[in-house]
């Protein structure tokens, strides 16, 4: 099974070059720390930044200078920042070519829910919202099951939305995922060492298998 690190660095090869780029907190922000070579990307950050950069040594720590997350972060050269509104115009106006977001629960239609537990305290719902709303390109880092080993990917979601038929391909610790358009996971690459079976005794909504399955490469 794939580390968070390894779920990151395997959505970091889905990149091209000249993307602005949204990543949503926990998994999705370690994808900065693996950009291909060869291409440029400029990660934006809801609270105001473009151009955000990996996390920093301890040499680097600015306390100024956080992500949505509230996570300490370097910025790269030609780094632009500003207010929420400006931040939030740009991902309302679909200037982002793609969202990177954490979840709880997906659907096989594509619905996500990420933002709520009932009966738990939440600080509110921060941008996911805005972003599945306005995005075209989502994919969803997680792990396939909860802590129970209950799927994650489910026919239907139990908890409170964030959005509806707008996640596009999911990257967990045992899978490579796309969502297709009639409803479903379609299974396209394995973590290395794991079976298409574990896989499926894993998925609770419907698993679509075509052909020989590949491990992923990295």
């Amino acid at each position: 099974m794939l580390t968070k690190e390894q779920i990151a660095q395997r959505i970091a090869q889905e990149l091209q070059d000249g993307w602005y780029v949204n990543l949503g907190i926990g998994i999705p922000t370690l994808v900065a720390n693996y950009i291909p070579e060869g291409i440029e990307v400029e990660f934006q950050s809801e609270n105001g930044i473009l151009g955000m950069g990996p996390f920093p040594t301890e040499d680097e720590v600015d306390a100024d200078l956080i992500n949505a997350g509230k996570q300490t972060i370097t910025a790269l050269p030609g780094a632009s920042f500003f207010d929420s509104a400006t931040s939030f115009a740009m991902i309302r106006g679909q200037h982002v070519q793609l969202t990177v977001l954490g979840a709880m629960e997906v659907a096989e239609n594509g619905d996500i829910a990420n933002w709520k537990i009932p009966g738990k305290m939440v600080k509110g719902m921060g941008g996911a919202m805005d972003l599945v709303a306005s995005a075209d390109n989502i994919i969803v880092a997680m792990m396939h099951t909860n802590k129970r080993g209950e799927s994650k990917l489910l026919k239907k979601c139990t908890l409170p939305l964030t959005g509806v038929n707008c996640v596009k391909k999911i990257v967990t610790n045992l899978a490579v995922l796309e969502v297709l358009p009639e409803g479903g996971f379609k299974l396209i690459e394995r973590a290395p060492g794991v079976s298409v079976e574990e896989i499926q005794k894993a998925t609770e909504g419907k698993l679509i298998i075509e052909g020989e399955i590949p491990e992923m490469k990295f």
